[in-house]
């Protein structure tokens, strides 16, 4: 079961709303803003009426509860991918599997240092074990999945390249790092703090998917 927040949290409250598209809007942002600020431990029914500005039954009624909440940030999620990581080529021509992974690993890593959210998604699914971090964590997982295959269409590895275990470690890679970035600015005594910094993270993946992809 989900903490439940604080007494006296204090509220943010926003617009009041009326019809119902807007205030389950509201009540969405409200609960996406709160669990990236919060975490799980503040993530209660009261302190997001409070930022969403409706009364709570409102919350079960549009959603359900909590766990409703959930399932519509992980929907959510879903179209964040589809927002950020658009399925255009950009002016490139993706001739390769190198070029596909090439757009997608820098498309990925711009998203990431832009969203809250899903940064301490991924700093939970490594420290926390919860069917509620799972949930969110396997939305994002099927979304940048199907981007994929979409944007993939018929390009493939090259032959006796693991893509896979490749891919995953170089994603894996893009999320420490940008998650160093947000804590502590640096990563191995490699600065992550500026544009600058990020260009040259920047070169070194395209050289590195080069490198494996040609």
């Amino acid at each position: 079961m989900l903490a439940a927040e604080e007494a006296f949290a204090p509220s943010v409250p926003e617009k009041r709303v009326k019809n119902r598209a807007q205030t389950e809007s509201a009540i969405l942002q409200a609960a996406r803003n709160l669990l990236a600020q919060e975490g799980f431990q503040g993530f209660g029914i009261n302190a997001i009426a409070r930022r969403a500005g409706c009364d709570k039954q409102l919350i079960y009624r549009y959603y359900g509860g909590l766990d409703g909440l959930l399932d519509a940030i992980g929907t959510d999620l879903g179209d964040w991918v589809k927002e950020r990581i658009p399925e255009d080529t950009g002016g490139m021509f993706l001739l390769t599997y190198g070029d596909l992974m090439e757009r997608l690993a820098l498309l990925y890593m711009e998203a990431l240092r832009r969203d809250q959210l899903v940064c301490k998604i991924i700093a939970w699914e490594v420290s926390k074990d919860t069917p509620q971090v799972r949930r969110l964590a396997e939305a994002r997982s099927r979304a940048l999945a199907k981007w994929l295959a979409r944007m993939g269409g018929s390009l493939s590895a090259p032959r006796g390249v693991d893509a896979p275990t490749l891919n995953g470690i170089l994603f894996a890679a893009i999320q420490h790092l940008v998650i160093s970035s947000v804590t502590t600015g640096e990563f191995a005594g490699l600065p992550l703090r500026n544009e600058k910094d990020w260009g040259k993270v920047a070169a070194s993946v395209r050289r590195l998917v080069r490198g494996v992809y040609g």
